[in-house]
Formats: structure tokens, sequence, C-alpha cells
């Protein structure tokens, strides 16, 4: 097998003590950021290696150093602020920025992803500092063979993927979007155990529709209009050849793809590449543990709940996918599942004699399911189909920013004890509902959850955990899984595993204690259950590869391929002919 890199190689010289076999020296030894220990090179290393006078006399353990720059870290001003500094320290050190967030992984995971990255994203061209990732464009994609051979990692198991085309609920962000598929990646690692030295941010640059990002002096990508239609497929073909045939083991994330291509492109390549779409299925799996959770918590079966989904872009339709399998799971049948999933666009209810796009057409429902329902128009809006549906659960991925006002959340409050309601919308600008409005106008009795972080709330002196349905508490587990395991496929039954993952630990830990979601500081014993799930699950479906894992004990397993960030010892070698 190669070494991970022409710069270094990770050996055991046994069972439990590695090393790091370099094959750099001096100041190129610093300078590369899965190599730089700064003053963590012990005194013999630093003579070794050619580093002797190169950085102060002392040397400090990983502790210590972590504690020099969460001080750092605390004195930047703002959030923006907070993640250049973070994304500084990432460039320089990787495993000291790992070691510092996965000790403050509840403080800074607003930092490093949302809400934070969107404002990043918007901004990416004007604060470029250092690359990252590889960048396929309409400029280099008939070389793709050639790209992929300059990425210095020889054995990629992670690879998240976007066109910028549909940024949280921002929309098209052009190269920017790149920061999105650096911030996952950082989850993988830091709550999900994914080694760095296997992981690479993809950007592929197909053009941007916004004349402002076009006609923007420092603006960094390519300036041209969205590639379309078959142009765009053969675009992507070409960079999901060019990296299988380099990387073959590699998981691909497609993260941010707009609704009118995502469905296209996993439906296109989820046979061909292990792969999948974090934004419908990731989003779906954890609105599916979420809604499980607050039907426990009140011994209500799903089964008898009527789900209103609002917004019917890939999120959308994702969870409502997604409700529609755990209904199943609960015995009802495919028509009966469906006929209780309510499915709204900006239009309405999808009805199947009105047009809409054709991903949408599954969750359409027809006149005669509608009939006797009193409404004033041609299609039932919100309000209406919470009216006469009797919805008990309403879920948002809309982007649409307090859609769920005062009367919807009292309609939702009149048709059940504990109406359930997730604002789902990211960043938190875009959420549908804040959460002390929604337990103002339910009288404290909705269960809330939302997309984005906010702190509790106390109503009538009563505090209320609100759950944040971050997609984060699926993918780093499933991804985990499907490398640890080397699945040929990504299963929807594996998808769906990792929501009753997620559901059973709440369960266990949580939900006396009225949280839906645990919090995010257990994000990494949550990824650990989960993926020790979606391994077995993987193992019954036929798709793992690594079939001697079925022998094993899945749960300790993981446990010993989770990485942790640690200095281990560094010794100079030869980098061995090809």
């Amino acid at each position: 097998m190669p070494p991970i890199s022409q710069y270094f190689d990770i050996k055991e010289e046994s069972p439990g003590r590695e090393y790091m076999e370099v094959y750099l020296e001096g100041i190129a030894l610093i300078r590369l950021v899965l190599t730089n220990k700064g003053t963590g090179f012990t005194h013999e290393e630093r003579v070794a290696l050619g580093l002797d006078g190169l950085l102060p006399p002392q040397v400090n353990t990983l502790e210590q150093q972590v504690e020099r720059v969460y001080m750092g870290y605390q004195r930047e001003p703002s959030p923006l602020a907070k993640y250049q500094y973070l994304r500084s320290l990432q460039e320089r050190a990787e495993v000291l920025f790992y070691a510092l967030l996965s000790k403050h992984l509840e403080e800074m995971l607003p930092i490093v992803y949302t809400p934070t990255v969107g404002d990043a994203v918007k901004e990416y061209s004007s604060r470029y500092q250092t690359p990252r990732g590889l960048s396929f464009s309409v400029l280099n994609i008939d070389r793709a063979d050639q790209v992929v051979s300059n990425y210095p990692w020889n054995d990629v198991r992670m690879i998240v993927a976007t066109d910028s085309s549909a940024i949280l609920g921002l929309g098209d962000q052009g190269y920017g979007g790149l920061a999105i598929t650096i911030g996952k990646l950082a989850i993988y690692t830091s709550g999900g155990g994914v080694s760095p030295f296997h992981t690479m941010p993809v950007k592929l640059d197909v053009g941007t529709n916004r004349l402002d990002l076009i006609n923007d002096p420092f603006y960094l990508g390519v300036r041209q209009k969205r590639l379309r239609g078959k142009q765009y497929l053969d675009f992507l073909d070409k960079f999901v050849t060019a990296t299988t045939k380099r990387w073959p083991k590699a998981i691909i994330q497609w993260e941010d793809l707009a609704k009118d291509v995502a469905f296209t492109v996993l439906e296109r390549y989820r046979d061909k590449v292990p792969c999948f779409n974090d934004d419908i299925q990731g989003t779906g799996a954890v609105a599916l543990a979420g809604v499980l959770s607050a039907c426990r918590m009140h011994k209500l079966a799903m089964a008898d709940q009527r789900i209103v989904v609002y917004g019917a872009g890939a999120g959308g339709i994702g969870v409502a996918s997604a409700m529609v399998e755990g209904l199943m799971q609960e015995g009802l049948t495919d028509e009966e599942a469906h006929a209780r999933v309510y499915v709204l666009d900006s239009k309405g209810l999808l009805l199947n004699d009105r047009g809409m796009d054709s991903y949408k057409t599954d969750f359409a429902m027809s006149r005669d399911h509608i009939e006797g329902w009193q409404f004033a128009g041609d299609i039932p809006n919100l309000l209406e189909v919470i009216e006469n549906s009797s919805a008990t659960v309403l879920l948002g991925l809309s982007g649409q920013t307090g859609s769920f006002n005062q009367p919807v959340v009292s309609a939702m409050a009149r048709n059940t004890a504990n109406p359930v309601i997730f604002p789902l919308s990211n960043p938190t600008s875009a959420s549908e509902a804040l959460p002390e409005n929604v337990l103002e106008w339910s009288e404290g009795r909705a269960i809330v959850a939302t997309g984005s972080p906010f702190d509790d709330v106390i109503y009538e002196d009563q505090t209320f955990p609100i759950g944040q349905g971050n997609n984060a508490f699926i993918f780093p587990g499933l991804g985990l899984a499907s490398i640890l395991c080397e699945a040929r496929a990504i299963t929807d039954k594996m998808v769906l595993e990792s929501a009753f993952a997620l559901a059973d630990y709440t369960a266990a830990q949580h939900l006396a204690s009225g949280r839906i979601y645990p919090p995010i500081g257990e994000l990494q014993e949550v990824s650990i259950r989960v993926a020790s799930r979606v391994i077995r699950c993987a193992i019954e479906e036929g798709v793992a590869q690594r079939t001697d894992l079925a022998e094993l004990d899945c749960d300790t397993y993981v446990r010993s391929r989770f990485w942790e960030p640690r200095y281990i010892p560094f010794v100079k070698g030869t980098l061995p002919a090809d």
C-alpha cells in the first residue's frame, strides 16, 4: 500500500503505538498543516528533523497549546472573526485545530458551521487566504485525471462536494460554497472520528447565475452562467470517473445542490459509487428521529400522526420521504402513509392536477383526498391544510422567515394537546418561527426543535429545552460506518437505521429531561452509536465489503477506529520508490 502522501506516512511499531514517518524536514515540515506540531516538537525531533533553532525553545504539550489558542479564540470580537481565527488555525496546524474544536465542540459548532458559515460563504472571495481541497471547474474538468493526481493524499475516503447552487437558505453562492464542504468535513472529523488524512472538500464550479458575483472584481470563481442539462451531467461524470479511479474506496456526500438537480444526481450515481445527499437523506433522517422522540415523550404512536411538511425543495421532499418510511415501519401501507403526509410548496398543497416538478409528484394528493375541505382559493394554503387535516406535526423546510405565525401555531394547538412544531430552515435568519413565539402561542404545549441553535426558552417559570435538529447527528456516523465497512452503496435502509439509532439514543439518555435531541456536546457518542448500527445494517443489506465485521462487536470496533487529535512521534524516513 502506498504511503498516505508523498510527504509522510503513519505506521505502527506495535499494536496501538503509531509513529509518523516524514519525508520532509526543516521549514517545509512546519508549513504542512498535518505535520506541523509547532512548539509540540520534542527537542530530539527538532534536532533529527532540521528544526533546531526554527522554533521557540520551550516544548509544549498539545493540551498547553489548546489552552493558548482558546484564549486567542475568545479574544475575537464577532462570530465571523472567530470563524476566520479557526480557519487560520486549521491552515497552520490541523491536529491542534481539531484538538481545540473537539474540546469545545458545542461552543464552536455554530461557528464552523451553521449559522456563521453562511456569512463566511457570502464573503469567501473577499476574505480568501489559503487554498484547501480540490476545485473542478469548466476550465479544468477535461483534465480531471491530472487534477486528482495533484491532491497530496493517496487514500481519500470521504469527499464532500458541492456546486453551490443551494447553500443553506442562501441560494446560489458561487465559489464561496467551498466553505460549506470544509465545514462539513470539520464535523466529520471532530464529531464523527473520520481522520483528516483521508478527507477532501470539493468545489464543482459549473458557474454562477448571479451577475453581482460575475461582475465582482474580487470573485474567485468562473465568470459564466451555470451549466445545465447534459453539459452539467457530463461535467459530473468526469468528476466522478476521475475521483473514483484514483480513490476507489471514497464515499461522496453531495452537498447543497439545487432541488432541480439534487434528486437527479443522487439517482444517477448511487448505484455507481457509494454516495448520499445530506440535504435530502440526512435532513430526512434527523427530522424523523425528532418526530419519533416527540411521540415517545408523550407515549403516542407515530402511525396516528398527521404530518405537514412546509417546503418542497430537496430537504422538504427528503423529510416527507422519511416520514412515509417511519409510518410504514409502524405498520402502515405505502398508500396509508402517504395519505398522512401533506407537502406544500410556495403555491400551496401538492395536488396531482396542478403543475409541479417531477420530484414532487410522489407526494401530490388527489382532489378526492381533500373532498369536503373548506378553503378559499383553488389550492389550500398552509393554515387551511393544518385546519382541514387536523395536523399534529408541522415541519418547516421552506426558508420562509416567520411563516409559522400565530394563526398557524394556534391552529396546531387546537388540533392536539402537544403539537410537534419544528422550524428547521437554516441559517437562523431563515427559521420559520422563533421558539419563544411558538411556545407562547401554544401556551407552552408545543414540542419545539429547530435547525439552527437557539437558547432554551423560559415560559411561565418553566424551562423548555430547544433541541437542534442538526444533520450533524446523522451524517458523520453514516459516513464513518460506510468508510469502515467499505460499503459498495449507501442504501435507504442504512439512512433509516441512522434515524432510529439517534431516536433510541435520545430515548435512553434525554427524554426524561424533556429533550428530543441530544446536546451537541454528545455528538461524538451519538456518531459512534449511529455508525455501529449502520454497519450492522449494511452487513444485513449485503453492501458491506468488510464481511469480517459481522463477527465483531461493531460498537467496540467503531470506538477503536474513531480518530482523535493527538501528537505521535516523528521519525525521518525515505520516500519509497514507485
